[in-house]
C-alpha cells in the first residue's frame, strides 16, 4: 500500500463511500454491556476494570425500588422524595455508580420492581397501586440523588455522587416474568405500564436537572397475546399500542429488546409471528414514531448465547460475528442511539442462566471479547 499512492487514493474514496451512513441512519450509537451480577453485586474493581478494557461507553444496571435488594424493601419512607430518608438503602448502587464513574462509563438505571407496601402485600412483579405517587417519588428521590449535585449524609468525604442522566422505567413490562399480565381474562399489563412509564418521566423531570433521559418501552422481542393462556404476554407491536391508549406518551426515547428467537437466525432474521428482532426493528422504530413522535431508540438488551446452553447456543466463532454484525445493523438503522449487551460474563448457573457474556464462567475469554472491543465508537 506505501508503494502506490494512486492505489491508497483509490481504496480511500471507496471506503469513505462505504462508511456514509444510510439517511437518517445514526451517527453514533453508544455502546454498552449490562451484567448486574458482577456490576452491582460482584466484585467492581476487577468488573470496571474490565469493562474499561472493553471500551465500553455505557453500563445499564437494575436500580430495584423493590425485591431483593430494593432501595426501598423494608418500609415506606416518611419522607419518599428526600434520597436521604433513613428507610431508603442506595448502598450497592452508590458504589456501582462510583466505579462507573471513576472508569468513565455512562450509568443507564433501570427503576424495576415493587416493593410490597407500594402494592397491598404482593409480588414484585406487580405494579403500585398508586405509581403517580409512590413511584414517582421514588424516582424523583433516585434522579435527584444521582445528580451530580448530591452529597449523602452518611459520607465522612463529603463527596458528590457522580451524575446519571439517563433512565430506563422498568424491563420487559410486556413479559410476566417482569409485570403482571393480566387479570380476569384480560390484559392489564399496558394500563400498569402506561403508569409506571408517566410516573418515572414525571419523577425524573420533576427534578429540572439539565440532560435527563429516561427511556420507556423496554418491550420484550415476542408474545402470544393470550391473556387466558398460562403463561399470557404480549407482542411488542400489540403492547405499544395498547400502552398508548392507556395514556403512555411521554418519554424521552423508545426501548427495545430485539433478541433472536432461535439458534438458526442471525441478527438480520426478521421476527416471525408478531414478534420484533434486530432483522425487522424498522417496523417497530417505524410504529414508534407515529405513537410517540420521533425519539431516540434504544436497544437496552442483545446477545447471543454460547455453549453450555442447551436450546439456542451459537459458536464462539458465530457469537463474534454476530457481535459485528448487530453493532452494525445498529448504526446504520435510523434512530438507534444506544446498544447494549447482555452480558459480561456468563451465568454459572446453566439452567437458569444465561451465556451470552463475553467471557465463560470459568474466566476464559470468547473471541466476541475482542470483536466487542474493537467495535468503532
Amino acid at each position: 500500500m506505501r508503494r502506490r499512492i494512486g492505489v491508497i487514493a483509490a481504496v480511500l474514496v471507496v471506503a469513505a463511500g462505504l462508511s456514509v451512513p444510510a439517511a437518517g441512519a445514526a451517527a453514533h450509537v453508544l455502546v454498552g454491556i449490562q451484567d448486574d451480577a458482577q456490576t452491582v453485586y460482584g466484585n467492581p474493581v476487577t468488573t470496571f476494570a474490565t469493562l474499561k478494557t472493553l471500551r465500553t461507553q455505557v453500563v445499564r444496571m437494575n436500580l430495584n425500588w423493590g425485591g431483593r435488594f430494593g432501595v426501598a424493601n423494608d418500609r415506606r419512607p416518611a419522607h419518599p422524595a428526600d434520597p436521604n430518608d433513613p428507610s431508603y438503602d442506595w448502598t450497592l448502587y452508590d458504589r456501582a455508580v462510583r466505579y462507573a464513574a471513576q472508569n468513565r462509563i455512562q450509568v443507564l438505571f433501570t427503576i424495576l420492581f415493587t416493593p410490597k407496601w407500594a402494592n397491598g402485600g404482593k409480588a414484585q412483579n406487580v405494579a403500585p397501586t398508586n405509581a403517580a405517587r409512590d413511584l414517582k417519588n421514588f424516582a424523583y428521590a433516585a434522579a435527584e440523588r444521582y445528580s451530580g449535585h448530591f452529597i449523602p449524609s452518611n459520607d465522612d468525604e463529603q463527596r458528590y455522587l457522580p451524575a446519571v442522566k439517563k433512565w430506563l422505567a422498568w424491563n420487559e413490562p410486556n413479559n410476566p416474568l417482569w409485570l403482571k399480565q393480566s387479570a380476569g381474562g384480560r390484559f392489564i399489563s399496558p394500563r400498569s405500564y402506561a403508569q409506571i412509564c408517566n410516573a418515572i418521566y414525571a419523577g425524573v423531570h420533576a427534578t429540572n436537572f439539565a440532560g435527563e433521559q429516561v427511556a420507556c418501552g423496554a418491550t420484550g422481542p415476542r408474545g402470544n397475546n393470550q391473556a387466558r393462556s398460562r403463561r399470557p404476554s404480549m407482542s411488542p407491536l400489540a403492547f405499544m399500542r395498547a400502552a398508548r391508549k392507556a395514556g403512555m406518551r411521554r418519554m424521552d426515547a423508545y426501548a427495545h429488546h430485539p433478541y433472536y428467537g432461535s439458534r438458526r437466525e442471525t441478527p438480520a432474521t426478521p421476527g416471525r409471528s408478531g414478534a420484533v428482532t434486530l432483522g425487522n426493528i424498522r417496523s417497530l422504530i417505524a410504529l414508534s414514531n407515529r405513537l410517540f413522535g420521533r425519539k431516540p431508540i434504544w436497544i437496552t438488551e442483545y446477545g447471543f448465547q454460547t455453549p453450555p446452553d442447551r436450546l439456542f447456543a451459537v459458536s464462539f466463532a458465530q457469537q463474534a460475528r454476530y457481535v459485528s454484525q448487530a453493532y452494525a445493523i445498529a448504526r446504520r438503522t435510523p434512530q438507534v442511539t444506544l446498544m447494549v449487551w447482555f452480558m459480561l460474563r456468563d451465568d454459572t448457573n446453566i439452567g437458569a442462566g444465561w451465556q451470552s457474556g463475553f467471557i465463560t464462567a470459568s474466566g476464559r475469554h470468547k473471541p466476541a471479547f475482542n470483536t466487542f472491543r474493537r467495535l468503532p465508537h
